[in-house]
């Protein structure tokens, strides 16, 4: 059995950028993937246990970073927080949120291969 590496997206209300980067790792064999916001308000509020759970955290910006240090300090102490500086400018699962997210995250994670949507015409 293959382990894979538990990796948590975190931005501020859980509704575009880091939704859309654990969308993109949904088919992933290699990564088991969460995502949260620092917001109290967030779809998913980041969590004690998400943090715990995670082996590696991305943010999307370095006030993500900070909050998460600033709650969840002690817990952070052995972990990789990656800072991909991307702004909260996106709508969920555009084009050009996904083509930043594909770039950033390209020198820390694999990102799997596009499923073709359409039937096998064998």
């Amino acid at each position: 059995m293959t382990v894979r590496e538990q990796v948590l997206f975190v931005c501020t209300h859980n509704i575009s950028r880091s939704y859309t980067a654990e969308y993109l790792f949904l088919e992933s064999a290699e990564y088991d993937v969460r995502s949260a916001g620092t917001s109290f308000a967030a779809r998913v509020p980041v969590s004690e246990e998400l943090v715990s759970w995670a082996t590696r955290i991305f943010v999307m910006e370095q006030d993500h970073a900070d909050a998460l240090w600033e709650r969840f300090g002690e817990l952070l102490i052995e972990k990789k927080i990656v800072c991909l500086e991307i702004p909260d400018i996106y709508d969920p699962l555009e084009p050009a949120l996904i083509m930043v997210l594909e770039e950033r995250l390209a020198p820390y994670l694999t990102i799997p291969p596009k499923q073709d949507p359409s039937p096998d015409r064998a």
